[in-house]
C-alpha cells in the first residue's frame, strides 16, 4: 500500500497547520492518509487506496458517505441560498421533530457544534439554578471549551495530556469530577458541595474513550440522585443521539434527563449542534431570558435541511433495528475470534457502536487507560493495510452505517482475525 502522496502532503501541512491537522485525533503517526473521496461504506485516499470505513467521521454518517437523499436535500437548499441570518421554517420544523422524539426537550436552540451545545447547556443550567459548580465524568469529552477540558477523552487523552495549557485555574475551579459507573462517588461529591452544584453533564454511553457502557441501573440511579438534590441532569448525546434509537440513549435506557445536547447525526454530515431541555430552563436563553447565547451560523439552512432528511430516513426504514442486529452479530463474531485466539481482549459495544479493548472490559476512564494503546496502534496500521479504516486510537468508538454490506462485514471479520492472529 503506497501512501507517498499523503506523506508529501503531510510534510507541507505541518508548515501550515499545527501538527499538520485541523483536529488532534487526525494526527496519525508517522502521518495520516488524506482523503480524496468517500461513498457508501468506503473512503478513498489521494494515493488511490480504498478502505471500509468504521470511523464514519467519528459518528455522524449513520447512513454512510454521500447519501444521495441527503445530497439532494442539500443541493435543493443551496439553490435557494445557504445562509440568511434570519429565521427559517426549516428550523421550526426540525425543532418540532426533535422535541417530539425527546421527552427531555420542550424547547431547544440550534448551534453549530457539539462544543457550543455543551458549553451553552452548562451556562443555561448555571443561570437557571444560580449555582456555579458542575460535575463531569472523568474521561468524558464534552467539546473543547475551557471548563470541561479536565481529563478530557478523545484527542486530549490520545495525546496523554488530560489538561490543556492556556486555561487559567479559575476556569476549572468549579469543575468537579467523578468516575463513570460509580453512584457512590456522585452521591459523595454532591453531599460535599451541598447547594453549590448546578448540573451533572454525562455521556450516557462514553463514546470518546470507548464505548464504555453504563452498568446495571447506573443511569437510573444517576437520575434519582440528581433529582433528589435539585441538580440539573444533562445528557450529552452528541454521539448517542439518533444512533442508539430515534430518542437516543435516553429512550434506549429509559431515563429522562433535564437537558440534552445533540449533534453529529442530526446534521447529516454538516456542522450542527443542539441543546434543549425543560421549558423553564431553556426560556432562560436570550432573547427570552438573561442567559446569553448567539451564533451567526446557528440554524444554518443547509444543515437543517440535511437533518430533516436524516430523520425522515431513520424513521421510515427501521434503521436502528437493522443496525442493532448487525452490531450484535459483529460483536458476537469478534468475541468468538478473540476467544479462539486465546487473547485477553474484550469486545464492547451497543447497537451500532463497537470496539475491541486490548485489555479487560473497562467500566471507567482509569480502566481504559490500562489497555494496551501501543498494541492497538500497531493493530490499527495492520487493519489499514488490509483495507479497513478504524479510528486510530484505543480511545475512540467504531461505528456501523446502513451502507455497510454483508460483504463489508465478512471482509472486516477476516481482517480482524488475520491481524489479531
Amino acid at each position: 500500500m503506497s501512501l507517498d502522496k499523503s506523506r508529501e502532503l503531510y510534510n507541507k501541512a505541518r508548515t501550515l497547520l499545527p501538527g499538520g491537522v485541523s483536529s488532534p485525533v487526525r494526527a496519525i503517526k508517522p502521518y495520516p492518509f488524506y482523503t480524496e473521496s468517500a461513498s457508501g461504506s468506503k473512503i478513498t485516499d489521494i494515493d488511490g487506496n480504498e478502505y471500509i470505513d468504521y470511523c464514519l467521521a467519528y459518528g455522524p454518517n449513520i447512513l454512510g458517505h454521500s447519501n444521495p437523499q441527503i445530497k439532494q436535500a442539500i443541493v435543493s437548499q443551496l439553490d435557494k441560498g445557504w445562509l440568511y441570518g434570519t429565521p427559517t421554517e426549516l428550523e421550526v420544523n426540525l425543532a418540532e421533530k426533535i422535541a417530539a422524539l425527546y421527552p427531555s426537550i420542550d424547547m431547544l436552540r440550534f448551534v453549530s457544534t457539539g462544543t457550543e451545545a455543551t458549553m451553552s447547556a452548562l451556562r443555561a443550567a448555571r443561570g437557571f439554578t444560580g449555582k456555579n459548580k458542575f460535575i463531569k465524568i472523568e474521561g468524558g469529552f464534552h467539546g473543547a471549551h475551557d471548563a470541561v477540558l479536565v481529563k478530557a477523552g478523545s484527542g486530549a487523552t490520545t495525546l496523554g495530556k488530560p489538561d490543556s495549557l492556556g486555561i487559567p485555574e479559575d476556569f476549572t475551579k468549579n469543575t468537579l469530577q467523578i468516575p463513570f459507573n460509580d453512584i457512590e462517588a456522585l452521591t459523595a461529591v454532591i453531599e460535599k458541595n451541598k447547594d453549590e452544584v448546578a448540573a451533572l453533564i454525562i455521556e450516557p454511553v462514553m463514546g470518546n474513550i470507548g464505548p464504555v457502557l453504563p452498568e446495571g441501573d447506573y443511569l437510573k440511579d444517576v437520575r434519582k440522585v440528581t433529582e433528589e438534590n435539585d441538580v440539573v441532569l444533562i445528557f450529552d448525546e452528541v454521539i448517542t443521539g439518533f444512533r442508539l434509537a430515534m430518542g437516543g440513549a435516553q429512550e434506549y435506557f429509559g431515563v429522562t434527563p433535564d437537558m440534552t445536547t445533540l449533534g453529529k447525526i442530526i446534521g447529516g454530515g454538516l456542522p450542527i449542534g443542539v441543546f434543549g431541555g425543560k421549558k423553564e430552563i431553556i426560556e432562560m436563553i436570550a432573547p427570552s431570558g438573561s442567559v446569553y447565547q448567539a451564533g451567526t451560523f446557528s440554524g444554518s439552512p443547509a444543515s437543517v435541511a440535511a437533518g430533516l432528511t436524516v430523520l425522515d430516513i431513520l424513521e421510515k426504514e427501521e434503521v436502528h433495528k437493522n443496525l442493532s442486529a448487525t452490531g450484535d452479530m459483529l460483536r458476537t463474531r469478534l468475541s468468538e475470534i478473540v476467544t479462539d485466539l486465546g487473547l485477553d481482549y474484550n469486545v464492547v459495544g451497543v447497537s451500532s457502536m463497537f470496539k475491541i479493548f486490548f485489555g479487560d472490559k473497562p467500566l471507567n476512564y482509569q480502566d481504559v487507560l490500562k489497555c494496551d494503546k501501543e498494541g492497538y496502534l500497531k493493530f490499527f496500521f495492520k487493519m489499514l493495510e488490509s483495507g479497513v479504516f478504524l479510528p486510530p486510537s484505543q480511545f475512540e468508538t467504531n461505528f456501523i452505517s446502513t451502507a455497510h454490506t454483508e460483504d463489508d462485514i465478512e471482509k472486516t471479520l477476516l481482517a480482524y482475525e488475520a491481524n489479531l492472529r
